[in-house]
C-alpha cells in the first residue's frame, strides 16, 4: 500500500479537494433525516403552511446539494485515480524497459503483462474508492450514530452496542483476502501466458490441428483461476449477509423499543422515522466498509506485485560500473588491442541477484514443497555451482571490419554470445572488451548504439514500413533506401502500390518469413552500425538471396565488424574466422579451410549440407 499512498501524495491537493467535497456532500446527506424529523414533529403540528413550504424547500435544496456534491466528488475521485494509475503504469513500463535479462526471466512476460493491466486496474479502483467510499462510508456510520445519539441516546445504544461486533466480523473475514487475491493474480499470470502462446502461435496450432488440445489446456488453467477467484470472492462476500442479519436484528429492536416509547409519550413519531433513515445510512456505511476491505485486499495484493518490480535495481551506479569493469578487466587500452575480445568467458542462465532470487525461491519452494524456513537448497538451485553453463571458457578476438561466423547446433550458446556482448546479461567469468574498453564500463545505451542487430525472434510493428526501419531514429531517407537495397528488400518494397512504398502500413502477418528477415536486416543496416550482428537472419531466405545479401553487406559496409550466426555452413564459410560451438564450448575456431582439417564436427556438417546442395 506504500506505493499507492506515495503516488497519492504527489496529488495531495487534488485528492484533498475530492475528499473535502465528498465530506460536505455526506454532511448534507446526514442532515436530511434530521430536517425530516423536525418537519414532522415541529412544523406540521403547528399548521403553518408557510413554514411547511419553507422547510420543505430547504430539504429539497439540501437533497440537490448533496447529490451535486457527490457527483462532483466522484468525478474528481475518478480523475485522480486515472492520473495515479497512469503514473504507476508508466513507471512500471519504464522499469520493464530497463530490466536486466535475468530480472526479466525471473518475472516472466505473462506476469509483467498482468501486473501492467489487471494489477494496475485494481489499484486504480481502490484509489477511486479511497476518495469517495472511504469518506462516505465512515461518515454514514459515525455520523449516523452521532445524530441518533443526539436525537435519542437510549435508542442509539442499541446500534452502538452492535458496532464492535460488526467491525470484528468485517476485519476477521476481510484480512484473509490479501493472500487469496495474490493467489488469484498468480493464476491470472498462467492464463495470460497460455493466451499469449496461442495468439502468437495460432498458425502452428491450426496447422497441427491442436485446437481442441489448446482449448482443454486453457480451460484447465481458466478453471483454476475461476476456482481461486470464486474462493476469494466467497470469503469476501461473507461479511455482507452476516452484517445484514445483525443490522436487521438491531432494526427490529429499534422499531419495537421505539414504538413502545412513542406509546408512553417519551419520544415523537418523527424520531422513529428519522431513526429508520439513519439506520439505513448506518447499514450503507457498514456495507461500504465491507466493500472497501474487499477492494483494499485486491489492491494491496496488486500493489505489492507492482512494487516488487519497481523495487528492482536497474540503475547503473558508479560503484556497480567500477565493480563490473574490474571483473571484466579494465586494463585493455593498448593501441594493438583487438576491436572485440572475448577472453575465457563463462555464463549460466538463472543466476539471480538478491531481489530476483527471492521471487524465484518462492516459486521453487511451492513447486518442490520446500518448507518456508529451508531456503538453502532453494537458493542453491538458482545461484549454486550446479547450474549448467550456457557458455564455458569462450575466447576469440576480432579486428575492426573483420567478420566472424558462429555455427553450431540449436541451444549450443550462439545467441548467448550476443546477449553478453550487448549486456543483456553479465558474464559470470572472464572479460568482454570492445574498442579497448570492457563492455561493463560502457553505459548500456552508449554500448548498444554501436550495434545493428537482427535477433532470432525479431519483431515487426504495426506501423508504416518506413517507421519499422527507422524506428524513431530520425535516419537519413537515403540511408534507409540503401539499407533496403543491401537487404535485398527493394524488389518487395518497389512492388507495393506506387507512391505508398514506405508509407504503407504493414503487419507481421502480412509478410512472409523471408520478407520479415529482409526488413530486419534493413533496420539493422540503416543506422550504419560499427558492429552488425545477424543472428540466424537468413534461415527463411533461399541460398541465392542469402548470398546476394551477404555480398552487398560486405561490399557496401567494409568498415562494419560483422558477427553472423547461422545454421548453414554456406553462410559462414567466407567469413574471416569461424567459431564452432557445441554444448556451450568452443570445439573449433579458425578459417573455413582450417576447420575442415581440424574440426570433425564442422567437416561433417559441411559435407552433409554441401552434399545435399549438390
Amino acid at each position: 500500500m506504500k506505493l499507492i499512498f506515495k503516488h497519492m501524495k504527489k496529488h495531495w491537493k487534488l485528492v484533498a479537494l475530492a475528499i473535502l467535497i465528498k465530506f460536505l456532500g455526506s454532511v448534507s446527506e446526514l442532515s436530511l433525516p434530521y430536517i425530516l424529523e423536525y418537519i414532522i414533529d415541529e412544523i406540521v403540528p403547528s399548521g403553518n403552511l408557510t413554514r411547511v413550504l419553507l422547510w420543505g424547500s430547504l430539504m429539497f435544496v439540501t437533497a440537490l446539494v448533496f447529490r451535486a456534491l457527490n457527483v462532483i466528488a466522484n468525478k474528481r475521485a475518478i480523475d485522480n485515480a486515472h492520473k495515479i494509475s497512469y503514473e504507476i503504469r508508466q513507471a512500471l513500463f519504464e522499469k520493464t524497459m530497463n530490466l536486466t535479462g535475468t530480472q526479466f526471466d525471473a518475472l516472466t512476460l505473462p506476469s509483467l503483462i498482468s501486473r501492467m493491466t489487471s494489477d494496475s486496474y485494481n489499484v486504480q479502483a481502490f484509489v477511486a474508492q479511497l476518495q469517495s467510499l472511504c469518506v462516505r462510508a465512515p461518515m454514514m456510520l459515525l455520523g449516523g450514530l452521532i445524530m441518533t445519539m443526539f436525537m435519542d441516546f437510549k435508542l442509539s445504544l442499541i446500534l452502538l452496542l452492535m458496532m464492535p461486533i460488526l467491525i470484528m466480523v468485517i476485519y476477521f473475514i476481510s484480512s484473509r483476502g490479501i493472500p487469496m487475491y495474490t493467489k488469484v493474480q498468480k493464476k491470472l499470470d498462467v492464463v495470460v501466458r497460455i493466451m499469449r502462446e496461442n495468439i502468437t502461435g495460432i498458425r502452428v496450432v491450426k496447422a497441427l490441428s491442436k485446437e481442441d488440445f489448446e482449448k482443454r489446456r486453457f480451460a484447465e488453467s481458466n478453471q483454476e483461476l475461476t476456482k481461486s477467484d470464486v474462493a476469494a470472492a466467497t470469503v469476501m462476500a461473507m461479511p455482507g449477509p452476516v452484517i445484514q442479519f445483525l443490522l436487521n436484528i438491531g432494526l427490529s429492536i429499534v422499531v419495537f423499543v421505539g414504538a413502545y416509547r412513542v406509546n408512553l409519550g417519551e419520544i415523537k413519531p418523527g424520531v422513529i422515522l428519522a431513526f429508520l433513515t439513519y439506520f439505513n445510512m448506518i447499514t450503507m456505511g457498514v456495507m461500504g466498509l465491507s466493500r472497501i476491505f474487499t477492494t483494499m485486499s485486491k489492491a494491496s495484493a496488486s500493489a505489492n506485485r507492482i512494487a516488487e518490480v519497481l523495487a528492482m535495481d536497474t540503475t547503473e551506479t558508479l560503484e556497480s560500473q567500477e565493480r563490473l569493469a574490474a571483473i571484466a578487466g579494465a586494463d585493455h587500452d593498448s593501441a594493438n588491442d583487438p576491436f572485440i575480445r572475448f577472453e575465457h568467458v563463462s555464463f549460466s542462465y538463472g543466476k539471480l541477484d538478491t531481489e530476483e532470487g527471492a521471487i524465484a525461491a518462492v516459486a521453487t519452494q511451492k513447486k518442490r514443497g520446500v518448507a518456508q524456513g529451508d531456503m538453502a537448497q532453494t537458493v542453491a538451485d538458482f545461484g549454486g555451482e550446479g547450474r549448467e553453463k550456457a557458455l564455458s571458457d569462450i575466447s576469440f578476438t576480432m579486428k575492426r571490419g573483420e567478420t566472424l561466423g558462429i555455427i553450431g547446433p540449436t541451444g549450443c550458446g550462439k545467441s548467448t554470445i550476443v546477449n553478453l556482448l550487448m549486456r543483456f546479461y553479465e558474464a559470470d567469468e572472464g572479460s568482454i572488451v570492445i574498442d579497448g574498453k570492457p563492455v561493463a564500463a560502457y553505459k548500456k545505451d552508449e554500448l548498444r548504439r554501436r550495434f545493428g542487430t537482427v535477433f532470432q525472434n525479431d519483431m515487426i510493428f504495426q506501423n508504416t514500413l518506413y517507421e519499422n526501419i527507422d524506428f524513431e531514429r530520425k535516419l537519413d531517407p537515403t540511408d534507409i533506401r540503401s539499407a533496403v537495397e543491401d537487404a535485398c528488400a527493394a524488389e518487395y518494397v518497389d512492388g507495393l502500390k506506387q507512391g505508398l512504398q514506405y508509407e504503407a502500413t504493414i503487419k507481421g502477418a502480412n509478410l512472409s518469413g523471408g520478407q520479415k528477415q529482409r526488413m530486419f536486416v534493413a533496420r539493422a543496416l540503416a543506422g550504419n552500425p560499427e558492429i552488425l550482428i545477424l543472428d540466424d537472419s537468413s534461415s527463411a531466405l533461399d541460398y541465392k538471396t542469402d548470398a546476394a545479401m551477404r555480398k552487398a553487406i560486405l561490399e557496401h559496409h567494409p568498415d562494419c565488424t560483422l558477427i553472423l550466426i547461422a545454421q548453414r555452413v554456406s553462410s559462414v564459410m567466407n567469413m574471416d574466422k569461424i567459431l564452432v560451438l557445441d554444448n556451450g564450448k568452443c570445439i573449433g575456431y579458425g578459417t573455413h579451410e582450417e576447420l575442415l582439417l581440424s574440426c570433425k564436427d564442422y567437416r561433417e556438417t559441411y559435407e552433409v549440407q554441401m552434399g545435399a546442395m549438390a
